[in-house]
Order: C-alpha cells, then sequence, then structure tokens
C-alpha cells in the first residue's frame, strides 16, 4: 500500500489523475491506510498535494510538527485560523474516530474556522455533514469528528477523549474556557495547539508564551515576514492605529494593557526571590 499511496501522489502532482477521487471517497481504503505506517502524510504534505494549499515556510513548519503542544503567536492576517483548520482536517482524517475541539472566544468565530474545515472536506470530496449531537461540527466517514465550541465554560463540559484540542484567537478566550477544556485531552494524551494575535500580558496564552517548557512548540510571526501583507498596507496601518496597537496587531508584541501604575515588566524585575516564592499562573510542565 505505501507504493500504491506514493505513485498516487506523483500522478497527482503531474496533473494525470484527480487524487481526491480516486481514494478519499472510499471509506475502507482509508481506514486501512490509516493503520499502516508510513502511509498517512504529514500535515504539511497533506495540505500541499490532497487540500492544494500554498504554504510558506512558516505554516509548513507548523503542520508538520508532531510537537504535542504548540503556540502560534501570529500577526493579524497570516492565515493562523487556515492553518488551525488544515491540522483539524489532517488529524480527522487521517485518524480514525478521532475528536477535534475547537475553542474560540464565542460560538461565531468558532463557526468560522469549521466552515474553512468544511471547504478542505470538500476539496477531499467528502460531504460536510454534521455528527447529529452538536450544532457546530464535521463527521468524517471514518468517524472523526471535528466540534466547534461556544465561547463559555459553562456549555463545553461534557466531551472527554479529545484527539487535538486548538484553540482560536486564543489571546481572546478566557481562562475559565481553557482550564475547563484541558481534561479532555487527558484519557485520550491529546495533543494542544493555540494561535492567535497577542492581546496585552495576560491570561493563559501570554503565561503560555512566557513560561512554558522547553517542549512546547513556539511560533511567531510579524506581520513584515508575511510575503501577502504589502508594506504600503503595514505603513498605513502604523499611521491609522499608532506604534502601541500597531505592535500588537501586526508585530507580535504584548503590549501591557494600560490599567495600572506600574508595567508588568516593572513589578517582576522589583521582586525580590529571596525574599518571597511567587507563583504566577499555571504549572505548564502538567499541561
Amino acid at each position: 500500500m505505501d507504493a500504491d499511496f506514493a505513485r498516487i501522489k506523483q500522478r497527482a502532482k503531474e496533473g494525470e489523475i484527480d487524487v481526491e477521487h480516486t481514494f478519499l471517497d472510499d471509506s475502507e481504503y482509508l481506514a486501512e491506510a490509516v493503520d499502516e505506517p508510513g502511509v498517512v502524510p504529514d500535515g504539511a504534505e497533506f495540505a500541499r498535494v490532497m487540500l492544494r494549499i500554498e504554504l510558506d515556510a512558516v505554516q509548513e513548519q507548523v503542520l508538520k510538527s508532531t510537537a504535542k503542544r504548540g503556540i502560534l503567536n501570529c500577526s493579524r492576517q497570516w492565515g493562523k485560523s487556515t492553518v488551525a483548520a488544515a491540522k483539524a482536517v489532517h488529524r480527522a482524517y487521517t485518524r480514525a474516530g478521532s475528536l477535534v475541539l475547537v475553542a474560540s472566544p464565542t460560538e461565531r468565530q468558532s463557526s468560522e474556522l469549521l466552515r474553512k474545515a468544511a471547504e478542505m472536506m470538500g476539496t477531499l470530496r467528502l460531504a460536510a455533514r454534521g455528527d447529529g449531537s452538536n450544532r457546530r461540527s464535521l463527521l468524517f466517514p471514518n468517524g472523526s469528528r471535528i466540534v466547534g465550541l461556544p465561547g463559555k465554560e459553562a456549555t463545553t463540559r461534557g466531551y472527554s477523549r479529545a484527539s487535538l484540542l486548538l484553540v482560536d484567537e486564543a489571546a481572546r478566550v478566557d481562562d475559565s474556557l481553557y482550564n475547563a477544556l484541558q481534561p479532555t485531552l487527558a484519557v485520550g494524551d491529546g495533543d494542544c495547539w493555540m494561535m492567535s494575535t497577542p492581546w496585552g500580558r495576560r491570561g493563559f496564552f501570554y503565561e503560555a508564551w512566557a513560561y512554558a517548557p522547553a517542549d512546547w512548540l513556539r511560533v511567531s510571526v510579524s506581520a513584515t515576514e508575511c510575503t501577502r501583507i504589502s508594506e504600503r498596507f503595514l505603513e498605513e496601518q502604523r499611521r491609522s492605529l499608532g506604534e502601541k496597537w500597531f505592535a500588537q496587531e501586526y508585530l507580535c508584541e504584548f503590549v501591557d494593557a494600560g490599567g495600572g501604575i506600574f508595567g508588568r515588566d516593572l513589578v517582576e524585575g522589583a521582586l525580590d526571590e529571596g525574599v518571597l516564592e511567587l507563583v504566577v499562573g499555571w504549572d505548564w510542565g502538567k499541561v
């Protein structure tokens, strides 16, 4: 089967066949392929060859990564939601029976990411339909599901054995929602990836970026590194937004919210570790 898969991909790249129709409509072939080591393409190859997405170098790095924990600190309009949707579809497609949870600040934003995932299913010639239980969901022929969650902690409990948790616009997601979703990864040893533009030095997204262990994959991409965003547009935004807001929205900088008398850097720099042990935020080694 390895040779068949490689031959199909090569012929697809040369334009001889429609790779999606050749085997993605056949759920039995899919189930067999998933169980065969070495057959399933990594996330980047999957996005390029099967989803027909053009990737830049950083997007390829993120999709190819096998890290259990990842954090994307990205400029506006870099394509983080598209990358997250591709990661969700790759997981659901290549691991039969997997559950992918998508958390966002609001249900509307979760729905937008699921809409992108549904379009990718269309590219795979798979019908986009719900799972019958969740209003915002996609069911795959192999039993995998992608479920979009509302932005409230009280209505997101009850899920278990999640294979992948994606937190989109994570800087604006309530800490209570993030904390409530962490146990869903426990039994299935699931992965957690968060992606966002910064929004002040607060909340779990900032804490993860600043204090998470070395085994977390950290990726930062500013607008000046994204060839899809013109210099002219960025200069317009700099003049319109001002330096502080521009730095946050387009340069991936965690800017103080400005509500206190002293900035966070000044406060943390004044702490005497020999006098008091200060515990801030989460124990990221246990997340």
